[in-house]
Parts: C-alpha cells; sequence; structure tokens
C-alpha cells in the first residue's frame, strides 16, 4: 500500500482548499497554472506553461530505459454560485469547484511529490498533464493538438464518484462514460400575425413538434438494450404577443454510451429534424457545435489499474463496475482514442452531494488514495521488477 507522510498530504489538503476558494472557468486557469508549474518546478519536473493557453505539463525524467506514463488532471471551474458555507467557499460570485477537478489537481501534484522523491526507484520517464477546459471546452483535444502526448505509452486519469464509499476504487473495461454532443437548430418559417396563423409558417408550432417526435430517436431507433439521452435543453422563439416570429431556435443535447450509438443518434436526428421542418413548409439550419466522444477504456489497461487499486486500497475496497456508472461526459476520452489508459473512479463518499451542484465539496480523504493511484501505476510499469520484466 502506497503510504505518504502526513506533511505532505496536510499540504495536498492545502493546495486543494486553496484551489476551491480561487476557482477559475475554462481557459482562465491563470493562478492555477501558476501554483501547478511553481510546485512542479520545486520537485525538480520539467515544466511547460501555456499548451492548450493555461495547461501545464512536467515531466520527470530517470534517465534509465522504459515507457512514458502520463497522469492527467483537470483544473477548471463552473459557472455555479456555491452554497456549501465552508470556511474555504469559493470568494468568487458565480464560480465553484462543484466536479472536484481542485482535488483531481491536487491529488496529481501529492503523487507527483511522491514519484520525484522515488525517482531512483523508477525507470522510464513520467508525464503530468494539468488540463484546461474539460468542462465543455475540450482542453483534452487541444492538449493532443498542441503535443501533449508526443512519446506517450499509456495514460492514466481519474475522476471522483459521489453516491460511491469514500476511497473505494473502480473501473469498468470498455465504454465508461457517456459520449456527448450539441446541436444548434435554427427553424427558418415566415413570420405573420397571431390572428392569422394561416398566412405564416409557425417556427415555434414546427419547434413544439420536433421536442415531441426527437424522443423517438431513443424510444423507437435505439435497441433497448442500448443507452441513449435526447434533451431539449433550450427553446427561444418570437418577442411580442401578437406576432408569429420568422424563427426559433433550440439548442439539443444528446448522450449516448458508445461511438455506434452516437453515429446512430446523429444520423436520425439529422433525418428526422430536417424531415419535420420540410413537411410543415420550413427550413432549417443543423449544425453540431460539440462532440466528445464516450470514454473507452482499453482492456489491459483496466485489468492493470484494478489490480493496482488491489494493493493500494486493498482487495475489498477495488473492483470492477459492469455497467456505466455515468452519461455524463468526460474528455479524457480524446487521449484515450490516441493511446492505451484506463479513467478510473475513486468513490467521494456515499452522503456526497452530486458532481454540478451548489452542495458538492471533494472529499479530502481520497487526496491520499487518488495519489497512491498514480505512484502505485508508476512503480508497478516502471519500478524494477517491471524493468526486468521488460528486459
Amino acid at each position: 500500500m502506497t503510504t505518504f507522510p502526513s506533511s505532505a498530504v496536510e499540504e495536498a489538503t492545502s493546495i486543494r482548499r486553496h484551489l476551491h476558494s480561487r476557482p477559475e472557468l475554462k481557459f482562465e486557469e491563470r493562478e492555477t497554472s501558476d501554483l501547478v508549474a511553481s510546485f512542479l518546478v520545486r520537485h525538480g519536473y520539467e515544466t511547460k506553461q501555456g499548451i492548450a493557453d493555461t495547461g501545464v505539463t512536467g515531466v520527470l525524467d530517470t534517465g534509465r530505459p522504459g515507457p512514458t506514463l502520463c497522469f492527467r488532471a483537470d483544473m477548471d471551474a463552473l459557472p455555479i454560485q456555491e452554497e456549501t458555507g465552508l470556511r474555504y467557499a469559493s470568494t468568487v460570485p458565480g464560480k465553484m469547484h462543484a466536479c472536484g477537478h481542485d482535488g483531481h489537481t491536487a491529488s496529481l501534484l501529492l503523487a507527483a511529490a511522491k514519484l520525484a522523491s522515488e525517482s531512483d526507484q523508477l525507470g522510464g520517464r513520467i508525464k503530468l498533464l494539468f488540463q484546461p477546459a474539460e468542462e465543455g471546452g475540450t482542453g483534452a483535444a487541444r492538449m493532443i493538438e498542441e503535443g501533449a502526448l508526443a512519446g506517450v505509452d499509456a495514460i492514466y486519469g481519474f475522476h471522483n464518484r459521489p453516491g460511491y464509499r469514500s476511497g473505494r476504487v473502480f473501473a469498468k473495461a470498455g465504454p465508461a462514460m457517456g459520449g456527448t454532443s450539441v446541436y444548434d437548430v435554427t427553424i427558418i418559417g415566415n413570420g405573420g400575425h397571431s390572428s392569422r396563423p394561416d398566412l405564416a409558417v409557425d417556427p415555434i408550432f414546427v419547434g413544439a413538434s420536433l421536442i415531441h417526435s426527437m424522443q423517438s430517436v431513443v424510444s423507437r431507433r435505439l435497441s433497448p438494450l442500448e443507452s441513449g439521452v435526447v434533451s431539449v435543453t433550450q427553446f427561444h422563439g418570437g418577442n411580442a404577443h401578437n406576432i408569429i416570429p420568422g424563427r426559433a431556435s433550440m439548442t439539443i443535447n444528446t448522450r449516448d454510451a458508445s461511438p455506434e450509438t452516437g453515429a446512430m443518434i446523429d444520423r436520425e436526428l439529422n433525418r428526422l429534424i430536417t424531415s419535420i421542418c420540410h413537411a410543415h413548409g420550413a427550413e432549417v439550419e443543423l449544425t453540431r457545435i460539440l462532440r466528445i466522444p464516450p470514454v473507452v477504456n482499453h482492456d489491459a489497461e483496466t485489468e492493470f489499474t484494478v489490480a493496482v487499486a488491489a494493493d493500494v486500497v486493498g482487495p475489498d475496497n477495488a473492483g470492477y463496475v459492469h455497467q456505466l456508472p455515468t452519461m455524463g461526459a468526460e474528455d479524457f476520452a480524446f487521449y484515450l482514442e490516441k493511446v492505451p489508459g484506463c479513467f478510473f473512479f475513486v468513490g467521494n463518499g456515499e452522503d456526497s452531494a452530486y458532481l454540478h451542484h451548489p452542495l458538492y465539496d471533494f472529499n479530502d480523504d481520497i487526496l491520499p488514495v487518488a495519489a497512491g493511484m498514480f505512484a502505485g501505476i508508476a512503480h508497478r510499469r516502471l519500478g524494477p521488477g517491471a524493468r526486468s520484466r521488460d528486459g
């Protein structure tokens, strides 16, 4: 089992709470970036800032043969007004670490310090990614575009999971989190007086038909053995009580459990929306403005990660899940499309408020658990036993 000096855990807790009090939204993580970079430099990492605007990388090169392992943490907060009342609550109105990225960052820093102190026991290289803009900014894709994965042989990351026992570590092979798409739809009708709808093409009426009919994509086109969601999250049209507007707009958010399901939902939405609008005499502009694929863990890396978890937290607190723990999206998926890896989960407590809730808080007790996973993975893959097997 990986252990940490109490002083190191106390420092990580202090960092986590400081980050919690100073949340920064996607691509605004400048204070966080500076804190991370300063910490890495202090512990001997070759450090680079400004990747994907506010991202940070740190490299620990042992100078000995071996693979390059990559560990990732996300850094951004959410536009939510915090309601926890904690003494370290957000000091920035309307911004909050409501998804635990403060804890993800602090956990990886705790691991970074330990790995630097034990580098004489390791081979190969360790690369740390502190990523901006996970929350809807596809920061992972930007990091990849700017070379953050160059030379990486495998990648690992984690997310805290409310509703599960504190410190429990688990993973799912294959699809482990949902994919998501966001569409902007503009319905182009023909405006007119509200007393003469026969002389108009009412885009609000057409939009209402769409909202109802789109649910058939999941209920009638998707296999009941698969998972998918179609939600209309915005619908806007008109600004007067007696005018039928010429246009209406809506935003659609979809979720899918596999790349194949995502492709099917996209195809069927396009077909259905276009045909219904044309049937009512309206035109339509449909644009997919965001796509994050499902997180698909590699089988071998997942088996390896669960084995490490059994060492770190004990076999009673480690294991697999065989169903998606969430349909929430996570842009770690982009990394897994490029290199083998595993995105695992650490329980945040059964009584924890859920993610993206104004009462949520990361559980500091799991900082050494998550950090222990990173350290355990590194020692299992880069330690003397691993090097002798590779040789």
